[in-house]
C-alpha cells in the first residue's frame, strides 16, 4: 500500500507490440512503435488503465488488451474458478461458492480453459537426452454411460512426470448387451447417428504432440501397453527408424514395479481432480468439448503449479527446464497467449 492508505503504483507497462495481426508492428515492432493516449478507470480496479495508439495503423488499445482477463467483469474470481475446476469441483458447486450464476461460471471456464490450451502448447519445449515416453487410454463417457463412451489418450514423460498431451474421442459402445441397452443404442444412434470409434486418430495426434518435443533426439523410447494399433502409430508418428517400442501386458499387476507405474498413477490422479472422469459421479460431460476443455485445465496446474511429488519442491515444467520455478495461479491467468511465440511472457 502506497501513502495514505491507496494502493501501490502499478510498474510502468510497455506495450510489447501491436496487437492488430495485420499491422507491421505486431510481428517486427519498433522500439517506439505507440505514444501514450491517455488512460481510463475500471470499476473492477484499483488504478487506472494506461492507453496507447500505435503510430504505424493507428489502432488505439491498452493494457488490459494485453491480459488474459480483457473485458471480465470479475477478474478476481478467475483464480478461484481455476483452482475449483483443476482440484475436483463441478461447476455448479463453483458457481454456488463464488457467487455467480451457473452460466456465468460455465462461460468464465470456457474464457479459462481455452487461455490455458494456448498457454500449455506456448510453454513447453525439447525435452532432453533420455526422456521415456509412456502412452495410454482411459475411458468415461459423455451425456450417456451406456451409449456414448469416449476415450481419453494420455502421454506423459515418465521421470518428471510432465503431462504432454490428452484429449478425448468417441468410441463404439461394447461389454455385455442387454435388451435396455441395445434399445438405448438403438435410440440415441436414431438421434445422432451411428456412432464411430475415433480412438486411433486421437492417439496419433496425441503421439504427434509428442514428437514435436523429441524432434532433436536420437532415439525415442515409448512405453505402452499391448494394445494392437499402438505400434504402427507410434513408427507413424516418431518414425520407425528411431523408435525403441516397449510394450508391458495390462494384465500385470497395477504395482510400483510395474513399468506403466506413473502413467496409471497420473490417469488416478486425473480422475482424482477432474470430477467429470469420476465414476460413479453426477459430475459426468455432457459434451466431449468441454471434457477436452477441462483437460487443459488439469494439465496446466498438473505442470506448472502442483509439485511432481509432495516431497518436491519442483514442478514437472520446472525440472524439464520449461519455466524457472513453479507457477502461481495468477501467473497463469496473467497475459494472454493467443499469439503463439509473440504472446506476452508469462515469467521475465
Amino acid at each position: 500500500m502506497g501513502a495514505e492508505g491507496l494502493p501501490a503504483p502499478l510498474p510502468m507497462f510497455r506495450p510489447p507490440r501491436c496487437p492488430n495481426r495485420a499491422c507491421s508492428q505486431h510481428r517486427s515492432p519498433g522500439p517506439d512503435f505507440y505514444v501514450g493516449n491517455g488512460s481510463y478507470r475500471a470499476k473492477c480496479r484499483p488504478h487506472p488503465i494506461p492507453r496507447f495508439r500505435c503510430r504505424t495503423c493507428g489502432r488505439g488499445f491498452s493494457r488490459q488488451t494485453f491480459r488474459m482477463d480483457y473485458r471480465d467483469h470479475r477478474p478476481h474470481l478467475n483464480v478461484v474458478v481455476f483452482l475449483s475446476i483443476a482440484t475436483g469441483l463441478g461447476l455448479r458447486q463453483t458457481a454456488r461458492n463464488v457467487g455467480m450464476t451457473l452460466r456465468c461460471t460455465e462461460l468464465k471456464f470456457r474464457k479459462i480453459t481455452r487461455h490455458l490450451r494456448h498457454l500449455n502448447l506456448n510453454l513447453r519445449g525439447p525435452l532432453p537426452e533420455g526422456s521415456v515416453l509412456l502412452l495410454d487410454e482411459l475411458e468415461t463417457y459423455e451425456g450417456r454411460r451406456n451409449t456414448r463412451p469416449l476415450t481419453v489418450p494420455v502421454l506423459i514423460e515418465r521421470e518428471r512426470r510432465f503431462v504432454i498431451w490428452g484429449e478425448s474421442a468417441p468410441i463404439r459402445p461394447s461389454g455385455r448387451m442387454s435388451a435396455a441397452r441395445r434399445r438405448a443404442i438403438a435410440e440415441d444412434e436414431q438421434r445422432f447417428g451411428k456412432r464411430r470409434n475415433r480412438s486411433r486418430a486421437a492417439v496419433y495426434r496425441t503421439l504427434r504432440h509428442g514428437a514435436e518435443m523429441v524432434a532433436g533426439l536420437g532415439e525415442v523410447v515409448l512405453q505402452t501397453d499391448e494394445k494392437s494399433t499402438y505400434p504402427r502409430l507410434a513408427q507413424r508418428a516418431f518414425g520407425k527408424e528411431r523408435l525403441r517400442h516397449e510394450r508391458t501386458s495390462s494384465k500385470l499387476a497395477r504395482t510400483t514395479w510395474n513399468p506403466l507405474f506413473p502413467i496409471n498413477h497420473t490417469e488416478a490422479m486425473k480422475r482424482d481432480l477432474m470430477g467429470r472422469l469420476r465414476r460413479d459421479t453426477w459430475l459426468g460431460t455432457k459434451k466431449r468439448r468441454f471434457l477436452d476443455l477441462a483437460l487443459q485445465a488439469f494439465m496446466a496446474y498438473r505442470n506448472y503449479v502442483r509439485r511432481r511429488f509432495n516431497r518436491d519442491r519442483e514442478s514437472p515444467a520446472e525440472l524439464l527446464g520449461f519455466v524457472p520455478r513453479r507457477l502461481r495461479p495468477t501467473e497463469l491467468l496473467s497475459w494472454r497467449q493467443d499469439w503463439g511465440a509473440l504472446s506476452p511472457r508469462l515469467v521475465k
